[in-house]
């Protein structure tokens, strides 16, 4: 509570036509103070009305029988044998393999397809860029549901129903706000690097690749996480298009453990979607660096 009656506060003074910072140790106003706490406690209710539900989830997956609920956040009695057969007796370890294949490959050409695009809306100057740039916004007022019926009669013509190819080419179209994204981190880079290559003979193409690719790494990293995520959060279309259990991905292979024809098996789904979640935390950790300033950068941008 020291810490609240003595928080520094910073008064600027003019002196001698130059402006400094002059740091004045007072009290808190009462206002501000019930603005301090008002802040604590909202922070306090995000992060329960987050943690919860996960520990609800992690509790579950080492709870013996098949009850989600278990009147207690401590597993009693608990056991692995959720993931032992989430492991051995399920087509977990298919679904895992088909989803990281369809996300590897998806990222890799999502990421090209965004940082392409968004190149050419904030560097480039070509007649209908600004129609271009109104169409993506719209583009993002319609639901996915929305194409469904379309996608689903367009793939039937190209016989790619039940196939991960057919997923694969939704995926890649890219988003349309990754693309306002990435423009946006694009603006904030200094246009004098692109007049000084041109000046030097190099032409859009070599911009593109050699200046703003490297300075929008972290950028990049961002977006290929985001798509990766996105396949693994895929379940409309994925349910729709996909009907063999050997060819799921995780989406719809996760709600075989909910939907079965004898019980709804829900420790093993909670086993199943605390597995699914290592592989996500685990690349998070490893590009966090490059997503805070990724983001930084095209919030400033």
């Amino acid at each position: 509570m020291a810490a609240v009656t003595q928080a520094p506060y910073r008064v600027p003074v003019e002196t001698r036509g130059r402006s400094r910072t002059r740091v004045v140790d007072r009290k808190p106003r009462p206002h501000e103070v019930v603005q301090l706490w008002i802040t604590r406690l909202v922070l306090w209710v995000a992060c329960a009305a987050v943690l919860l539900p996960l520990l609800f989830i992690v509790s579950a997956s080492f709870t013996a029988g098949d009850a989600f609920f278990s009147g207690s956040l401590i597993p009693r009695p608990f056991t692995l044998s959720n993931y032992a057969k989430v492991l051995t007796e399920t087509k977990y370890l298919t679904w895992l393999k088909n989803t990281v294949i369809v996300a590897l490959i998806t990222g890799t050409i999502q990421v090209i397809n965004t940082s392409l695009s968004a190149y050419a809306f904030a560097r480039l100057r070509f007649r209908l860029r600004r129609v271009g740039l109104i169409g993506l916004l719209l583009l993002q007022m319609f639901p996915t549901f929305l194409n469904l019926p379309a996608l689903y009669l367009l793939f039937l013509k190209l016989d790619l129903i039940d196939s991960l190819v057919g997923i694969g080419l939704i995926m890649v179209t890219g988003n349309a706000f990754n693309i306002w994204v990435m423009k946006g981190f694009i603006d904030g880079l200094p246009i004098e690097l692109d007049e000084a290559a041109k000046v030097d003979g190099a032409t859009d193409f070599q911009v593109f690749t050699r200046i703003i690719l490297p300075l929008s790494a972290p950028m990049l990293a961002v977006q290929f996480l985001w798509a990766v995520v996105g396949v693994f959060n895929e379940y409309l279309l994925s349910s729709v298009l996909i009907q063999s259990p050997d060819k799921m991905i995780m989406g719809p292979g996760l709600q075989n453990f909910i939907v079965n024809q004898f019980s709804a098996h829900w420790t093993q789904f909670a086993a199943a979607a605390v597995l699914t979640s290592v592989p996500l935390v685990a690349l998070w950790l490893y590009l966090q660096r490059y997503i805070v300033s990724g983001l930084a950068g095209a919030l400033k941008g």
